[in-house]
């Protein structure tokens, strides 16, 4: 294995069964993806982008196939290692914010580092990372009071606060507006070139995708 390569998927398959038909989600795909880069994946709905990223992300296995993840092989991971590697290893960022309505921003983050054993309180480095999104002055607000744009920096800030290896977005700015889109996007860019993160974001949106330093396409189960 190259020691570049922090995402390697080799002749991954992955068939559901719906009713009495056999649905075959992904048909041999390859990736590798190296450390530091922005990737985006596009492809139709039903092209096996949301299947990749819930293999990935160690949320569903494969039927066949080889997946490594920061040289982790996840066929070879217990299930308390994929839980582990969901709390420290990969981030998420999904469409739907999935803020907990009752709590602050700030607690929305600090449970999650509660949870992967980082106890409660920011780093100097994070609450930079917060100045990058421009919402350190919104982490006593609960989810209500903040716009969608701002509860996706939230979201954002969730998912990287335990230092991740990757970070995986599936389709980061659907629920968005095109002004808030755009920011979500340059953040995003921003997150990777200042401080080198890893990212892997699944979109259909061929304008969204522009915003990567490498774009791949995904049609029928395979990456073209």
């Amino acid at each position: 294995m190259s020691d570049s390569r922090i995402v390697e998927v080799h002749n991954l398959y992955k068939t559901y069964r719906a009713g009495d038909v056999d649905v075959h989600a992904l048909q041999g795909a390859n990736l590798d993806v190296a450390k530091g880069e922005f990737v985006s994946i596009v492809g139709a709905s039903g092209s096996g982008k949301s299947t990749l990223f819930n293999v990935l992300g160690s949320l569903t296995p494969p039927t066949s196939g080889a997946v490594r993840i920061d040289g982790k092989d996840l066929a070879n991971l217990s299930n308390a290692e994929r839980t582990k590697l969901r709390k420290s290893t990969v981030g998420f960022v999904f469409q739907k914010y999935n803020l907990l309505p009752t709590l602050t921003a700030e607690d929305n983050i600090r449970i999650v580092q509660y949870i992967g054993n980082r106890g409660t309180e920011f780093t100097p480095e994070f609450q930079e990372v917060l100045n990058v999104l421009g919402i350190a002055d919104r982490m006593k607000h609960k989810p209500r009071a903040l716009s969608g744009g701002q509860q996706q920096r939230v979201a954002i800030a969730r998912a990287i606060v335990n230092g991740p290896a990757i970070l995986l977005a599936d389709e980061p700015t659907g629920n968005l507006d095109s002004q808030n889109s755009a920011a979500v996007l340059n953040l995003l860019k921003d997150l990777n070139e200042r401080l080198g993160q890893t990212i892997l974001m699944i979109t259909h949106d061929q304008e969204a995708a522009s915003h990567a330093g490498r774009r791949i396409h995904m049609r029928d189960g395979e990456v073209l």
